[in-house]
């Protein structure tokens, strides 16, 4: 996957942009990124906010090893699917991104 097909996949599944990168948000906070894709020239970071603020590198590939899972589209190579409460939080925003566009 490069660039653009990550953040085409992140923007469809509940990330939103904040400071120009996909980000999640808070459940009760959702102007506060707390994980975000860090995408660079020629490899894409998995960063989370530590509670004093600051942002710590989970995970990193380059774009090359980063691929699709066939069944699901999840991008396999960066850690999501050991990240405890990730699945869970994604669901969170994109059904919160889902209702507001009901109202």
């Amino acid at each position: 996957m490069d660039k653009d097909e990550l953040t085409t996949w992140a923007l469809a599944h509940g990330w939103q942009m904040i400071a120009g990168m996909p980000s999640l948000t808070k459940p009760s906070s959702p102007k506060e990124a707390i994980v975000r894709l860090s995408l660079k020239a020629t490899v894409v970071n998995v960063e989370v906010k530590k509670p004093a603020g600051k942002w710590e590198k989970i995970a990193g590939r380059p774009y090359r090893e980063v691929v699709a899972d066939a069944e699901t589209g999840l991008p396999l190579g960066l850690s999501f699917e050991t990240i405890p409460g990730f699945s869970r939080l994604m669901e969170e925003n994109r059904d919160r991104m889902i209702f507001a566009r009901m109202k």
